[in-house]
C-alpha cells in the first residue's frame, strides 16, 4: 500500500473500523479456538485443519495490518461541502447508458470502500476517473473490453 492518503466517506470509515474491530476481537478468538482444536489432533505435519487455520490466520493478520494502515492515512470527505455542480468524491451520480437507455446510480468513493454490488464506484476506476469534474448533461466515454461505453450524466446529488 502506498503512502498516499485514503479518501473515505463517514460511512466507509465506520465500515472499516467495524471490520477491524471484528477481526481483532471476534475473529481472532474464533481462530485461536480453531488452532487449539487442530493442535489437539496431533501430528502437525499431516494436520490439514491446522494448516488451514494457520493460513486463515495469516490472511486475517494481513488484513488487520492493511486496515490499520488505511485508517492512519484516512481523510474523511466532508460531504456537506461537496460541490454538486460537478462530480466529486462523496457525490452520487445518475447516469444514462446511451446505448441501452438504462439509468444507474453510483456513489463516488475512495478505492478502500468501492463495492460495485452496492453501486459504490472508486474514483480511481475507469468510469470514476472519467466522471470526476463532469457536469450534468456531459457525455462520458469509457473504454471497456467490449468497446467504448457512453453515459450521459443526468444528476449529481448527495444521498
Amino acid at each position: 500500500m502506498s503512502n498516499e492518503e485514503v479518501l473515505l466517506t463517514k460511512e466507509g470509515l465506520a465500515k472499516l473500523e467495524d471490520e477491524l474491530r471484528d477481526l481483532k476481537t471476534v475473529k481472532r478468538k474464533e481462530l485461536a479456538a480453531r488452532l487449539k482444536l487442530a493442535i489437539s489432533y496431533g501430528d502437525l505435519k499431516e494436520n490439514s485443519e491446522y494448516h488451514s487455520a494457520k493460513e486463515d490466520q495469516s490472511f486475517m493478520e494481513t488484513r488487520i495490518m492493511i486496515l490499520e494502515k488505511m485508517l492512519t492515512k484516512a481523510r474523511i470527505v466532508d460531504e456537506s461541502s461537496v460541490d454538486l455542480s460537478v462530480v466529486s468524491v462523496g457525490a452520487t451520480v445518475t447516469l444514462n447508458d446511451i446505448e441501452y437507455a438504462e439509468k444507474i446510480d453510483y456513489k463516488i468513493v475512495g478505492p478502500a470502500e468501492a463495492d460495485v454490488l452496492d453501486n459504490k464506484l472508486s474514483y480511481e476506476s475507469p468510469l470514476g476517473k472519467e466522471l470526476l469534474g463532469k457536469k450534468i448533461g456531459d457525455v462520458i466515454h469509457v473504454n471497456a473490453p467490449a468497446g467504448v461505453i457512453k453515459y450521459e450524466l443526468l444528476e449529481i446529488k448527495m444521498v
